[in-house]
């Protein structure tokens, strides 16, 4: 038995915001409350948060075929330090994910590491590029949570359609990396400060137009649609709207998305380089209004680590992609709670018990007779971002030397302690 004591236990599934104590035996929380049981071990939490294990949607491993950017092993480490139990690893791998037997290499691996669970996302075609839909039921009985083409765009609408036909009847969503790809080459961010600064990518209309057709899709299939990384108020807007035609929509974002705006490119900075790009300060706004108002409804890293030679060029060289499990609590309490967009409650909610409902998973929960997935975290505790601390393999952050609050101090899977910070 494990007794964790005095800690604020926040918990979204059942409301309850409490000081009180949290009882782990085996893989479970087996009480709430005061108690009088033998324990062999004690962890003060005074003045700390004890919330669900973070859930995190969206992140690559990289491995199999770019262990030189993250191995699986790496990035649980990395997520266990930054308070997540739980990750969705992305198919753009090399071989991708779109087949059965990728599908139990990647739950063979992530067994071998620190306990941190890890379920795989599927390709929805072939080699992810866009002609042949993948086994996406073979795979689906391997253990796949959702179905994606992320890093690109399924650009055939009929076979769009046909995935979210298959997803509809096998339970999954459908993951959509909403980017019109033949607006690649428009400005980063339709003719605002990338632009000035010489920066090519996708404009927002890429976003908003593949979101349109998509909910569209969803509407007639009766599949469940999840918005990946949405970065524009255009994109918000149109998420609210299929949301009121009854639509069945989630939407995710990524603390970059509510943290910097497109002003910080003017130092060319790679690490500052991510797909979609960095928008505008009314866009920023737009995202955290969309949080507050539930119109976005999961918090999700898009973590993804790059080899320091990657970045280490001209930011039109450089690859797209920045990396965020070990900071993506910090960030959120501190630009979300910290300045009252976001209650305790919401913030746990979005990072936690949301995503698992989304992915149809038994987590992000606190309670009774639940696998005891948990993570202690030192709200208070204010400390500079640093890069050459991280676990992961990559240091490929824009928030380095940023001053946050939201140190992770004990991060459990299955009653087991995978991370504590000494």
């Amino acid at each position: 038995m494990i007794r964790i004591t005095n800690g604020l236990v926040i918990n979204p599934a059942t409301n309850l915001e409490e000081v009180t104590d949290v009882w782990v035996q085996g893989e479970k929380v087996v009480h709430i409350g005061p108690g009088n049981y033998p324990s062999r071990q004690v962890i003060n939490a005074s003045g700390k948060w004890v919330i669900p294990g973070i859930v995190d949607m969206h992140v690559h491993l990289r491995e199999p075929g770019f262990e030189h950017k993250e191995t699986i092993a790496t990035g649980c480490l990395a997520a266990a330090r930054g308070g997540i139990t739980t990750m969705c690893c992305m198919p753009n791998t090399n071989p991708v994910i779109d087949n059965e037997c990728i599908v139990e290499f990647i739950n063979s691996m992530a067994k071998r590491a620190n306990g941190v669970n890890v379920i795989p996302v599927g390709a929805i075609t072939k080699g992810l590029v866009g002609d042949e839909l993948a086994n996406i039921g073979k795979m689906k009985e391997f253990g796949i949570c959702g179905i994606s083409e992320d890093g690109k765009t399924v650009m055939d609408s009929a076979l769009m359609q046909k995935a979210m036909l298959y997803a509809k009847g096998l339970g999954l969503p459908v993951f959509s990396h909403a980017e019109d790809m033949t607006l690649i080459g428009g400005a980063m961010n339709a003719g605002e400060n990338a632009l000035k600064f010489g920066i090519k990518g996708l404009p927002r209309a890429a976003e908003e137009i593949i979101i349109a057709r998509d909910m569209i899709l969803a509407k007639y299939t009766g599949c469940h649609l999840h918005i990946c990384h949405v970065s524009s108020r255009g994109g918000v807007e149109l998420i609210e709207f299929g949301k009121s035609l009854g639509i069945s929509i989630t939407a995710e974002t990524a603390p970059h998305y509510f943290t910097l705006d497109d002003s910080v490119l003017e130092d060319y900075d790679a690490n500052k380089k991510m797909n979609p790009p960095l928008r505008t300060a009314d866009d920023v706004i737009a995202i955290k209004e969309a949080l507050q108002k539930g119109i976005i409804d999961a918090i999700a890293t898009d973590h993804a680590p790059h080899h320091y030679d990657e970045k280490d060029q001209p930011i039109e060289d450089a690859p797209f992609g920045i990396i965020g499990l070990e900071t993506s609590f910090a960030l959120s309490y501190t630009h979300l709670f910290k300045t009252g967009i976001l209650t305790a409650m919401q913030l746990v909610d979005k990072m936690s018990t949301t995503p698992a409902k989304i992915l149809g998973i038994d987590k992000g929960s606190i309670a009774e007779g639940k696998i005891a997935d948990l993570t202690i975290i030192d709200v208070d505790k204010q400390y500079e971002i640093n890069s050459n601390d991280f676990v992961s393999k990559a240091r490929n952050t824009p928030f380095n030397g940023m001053q946050v609050n939201g140190e992770v101090c004990y991060t459990f899977v299955k009653g087991n302690i995978v991370y504590k910070n000494d």
